[in-house]
């Protein structure tokens, strides 16, 4: 049985409160857009493909209960809970693109001259569950061309993998990202061992990333966040995988903070670095990653472990959700569900792809 971020069935939507992971799985009732806002924002569901599925079908789930029966007030409706949603977190670019694709077809679909308001809700619900068996093929997808990719630079006939924060079905619809691609390798029996990081200051990895592993029996370590370097120079690391909330035009990416000092130690120690992620994860409207909002937490996830506080009274805190890898750090590739990118190549995969 496979972990689930969330469940759905139409009308209904639950959400498996992360905040109380590995201790209790809970999953609680997600009536409205405003409490999807609400649990985004407050880190309960988190992983950017994930904020993007459960934002969308908590509009589903409101449009199905709702008793308007103008097409252009639903279309009106949809429009706004959009664009509220997108303010939930902004460096993670999913939700935006879902928002903006599904505006456009609200756009067009309450324009259509055979449209009843009946016809206009069901089109739109249709549209926005499509968005569950999508995210799952595409990681899928992620996973298996990211296995094939690194088995085939491999040195040894079993793989190590290092990776960072939480890309797995936690994190997503179903399957993982990053975590998707050590999936497959386990799949192919040639997964050695996987090196997990706590990921401070949320701890998404030693709370999740360790929890889906144990889950899934695959062979994992956990370690501080300051071991990365000595981990790869003597264990024997043959490659890290980790996410991105935002990959930007010229292959810059926007990933959980760690991920930069991650890049700066495997380029130095030459272990190969890779960024997995579906491609409503690129950004190519932006050149650089300079141009990235980088979200801030609030002070007291660094200063206080369950309520209790660990910091020194008075201390300031700066604490930023995410930090930029440059693209050329990004030395093995960006897996998407097309294949392996070399980052300076993004733009022309999607120009591609989209032709």
């Amino acid at each position: 049985m496979t972990l689930e971020a969330f469940r759905y069935r139409r009308g209904s939507l639950q959400i498996l409160n992360q905040l109380l992971l590995p201790q209790h799985s809970l999953y609680e009732e997600i009536s409205s857009v405003q409490s999807a806002w609400e649990a985004i924002r407050d880190m309960k569901v988190r992983g950017a493909p994930a904020i993007a599925v459960v934002g969308c079908l908590s509009l589903a789930v409101e449009l199905h209960r709702s008793e308007k029966c103008d097409r252009e007030d639903l279309a009106t409706f949809a429009l706004e809970s959009l664009d509220y949603l997108v303010t939930s977190r902004p460096t993670a670019v999913n939700m935006t693109r879902a928002a903006r694709e599904l505006s456009d077809f609200v756009s067009s679909e309450v324009k259509r001259p055979d449209s009843s308001a009946e016809s206009f809700k069901e089109n739109l619900l249709c549209r926005i569950e499509a968005m569950l068996e999508k995210d799952i093929c595409n990681n899928k997808s992620i996973g298996n061309h990211g296995a094939k990719h690194i088995l085939s630079r491999a040195k040894t006939d079993k793989v190590i993998i290092l990776t960072h924060c939480n890309t797995g079905s936690l994190a997503t619809a179903g399957y993982g990202t990053a975590l998707g691609v050590i999936r497959s390798l386990w799949s192919t029996g040639r997964l050695e061992h996987v090196y997990c990081t706590e990921t401070r200051p949320y701890n998404q990895g030693a709370r999740l990333t360790a929890y889906e592993l144990v889950y899934e029996k695959i062979p994992a370590t956990l370690i501080a966040d300051s071991m990365v370097s000595v981990v790869m120079k003597e264990k024997g690391i043959s490659a890290v995988v980790v996410g991105a909330d935002r990959i930007v035009a010229n292959g810059d990416t926007a990933n959980k903070i760690g991920t930069y000092q991650l890049a700066i130690a495997a380029h130095h120690h030459g272990v190969p670095f890779y960024v997995a992620a579906p491609s409503t994860s690129c950004d190519l409207t932006l050149e650089s990653g300079e141009q990235i909002v980088i979200e801030e937490r609030p002070g007291e996830e660094l200063t206080d472990i369950n309520g209790v506080r660990i910091a020194a009274p008075g201390i300031g805190v700066w604490n930023p959700a995410f930090d930029i890898t440059p693209h050329s750090l990004i030395t093995a590739g960006i897996i998407t569900e097309f294949g392996v990118h070399e980052p300076q190549d993004l733009r022309k995969v999607f120009a591609d792809k989209t032709s």
